[in-house]
């Protein structure tokens, strides 16, 4: 391991050497253009790209030369006609390797070689977790052997989990730490997160990603397990006022369901809800949900179409829906289960443990 750390702090000041100390060059090839094409490095912002350098393809290749203060992250962009090709990588000094095609590789400096080694295992698993998931479509497939495919996704998932946790505490003093907090933090449970940010050095604590990950922290343990819970109001689906008061703290367990008509995996877990509402619902059991929807149209049609029979309440703000902000939520489908005075007694829960939990309460 020390004979491959040493190697690798070699390349890398071999690379400075060949570019000069606060300078970068990136040699790139695109697969599948031809001469006279455009390639641009981009920043993206509210997910919109903007351009930042463009170089043309000579001889199948193409050259990035220029001096950069910080490492950044950025994208290489191609596009002609219907082919479209963009990855991210971090834009620093130093000499940067670049393909794009079906297979992308940029290596050649320290940033990207750890994210491009993050990168290859996750496509790896992104591609197993794909072929296991085509196989459970299968109509022939019994209850058993979706079991056994189902167990096996789940790993999969755990495996996918530890590699961003492990890759981004070993990284969290570095950029590319910093940028896969702010792309995959919700992984992370709140606790878990909290210790990694106090990790992060002082340079980076004025960062914006981490200034806001820090306050959704502190916003998490308003509301966690043991907290009472949080009012807000919003709109029902015909437009008149509604607060979570109104149903928590009444003598019912509430199941607090944050959701949205255009996310698959609420659409999915949806039965499921469907099934614990018409158990539970004259013994003491009441569903809200809250839609992260932005289209009232949509929430309405998704509620038909889902046979959802509980109230709900939207605010039609998308990701900047306050209840959901209130209640630092990342990621959905969400749940927040309160008991019968209004204290949050669990997160999170889905499925078979959803079911089990209730089963546990209501009698």
């Amino acid at each position: 391991m020390k004979k491959s750390i040493y190697v690798l702090a070699l390349a890398s000041l071999s690379a400075l050497a060949c570019t000069g100390e606060n300078a970068y060059k990136i040699s790139g090839v695109i697969n599948g253009a031809s001469d006279g094409d455009s390639v641009y490095i981009q920043n993206r912002v509210n997910r919109e790209f903007i351009k930042v350098a463009g170089a043309v393809i000579k001889d199948g290749k193409f050259t990035f030369k220029g001096k950069q203060d910080s490492t950044v992250n950025r994208y290489i962009t191609y596009t002609k006609g219907d082919k479209k090709l963009y990855a991210d990588f971090f834009l620093e000094n130093g000499n940067i390797s670049l393909t794009l095609g079906e297979t992308d590789s940029i290596v050649g400096t320290p940033s990207n070689d750890i994210y491009h080694a993050f990168k290859s295992k996750m496509n790896a698993l992104n591609g197993k977790m794909e072929m296991v998931y085509s196989s459970m479509q299968s109509p022939t497939m019994t209850a058993e052997e979706k079991k056994a495919k189902s167990n096996e996704m789940n790993g999969l998932e755990s495996n996918m989990t530890e590699i961003i946790a492990q890759t981004i505490e070993q990284n969290v003093t570095n950029p590319v730490g910093i940028h896969l907090l702010k792309a995959y933090n919700y992984y992370m449970e709140y606790d878990k997160l909290e210790a990694v940010l106090a990790k992060v050095p002082a340079r980076y604590q004025k960062n914006e990603d981490v200034i806001r990950l820090n306050s959704l922290v502190k916003t998490a343990k308003k509301t966690s397990i043991g907290q009472k819970f949080t009012d807000f109001s919003m709109l029902t689906p015909e437009g008149k006022p509604v607060k979570l008061s109104d149903f928590a703290g009444k003598g019912k367990y509430v199941l607090v369901d944050f959701w949205a008509s255009w996310c698959g995996p609420c659409r999915q877990e949806m039965p499921n809800l469907v099934k614990a509402y018409a158990q539970y619902k004259d013994k003491g059991f009441e569903i809200v949900g809250v839609s992260l929807d932005k289209d009232g149209a949509s929430w309405k049609g998704g509620i038909n179409k889902l046979n959802i029979t509980w109230p709900q309440m939207s605010d039609l703000k998308y990701w900047d829906c306050e209840g959901s902000k209130l209640y630092a939520i990342r990621s959905i489908p969400h749940t927040v289960l309160l008991d019968k005075e209004g204290k949050i007694i669990a997160r999170g829960l889905h499925g078979d443990e959803l079911q089990a939990k209730l089963a546990e309460l209501i009698k």
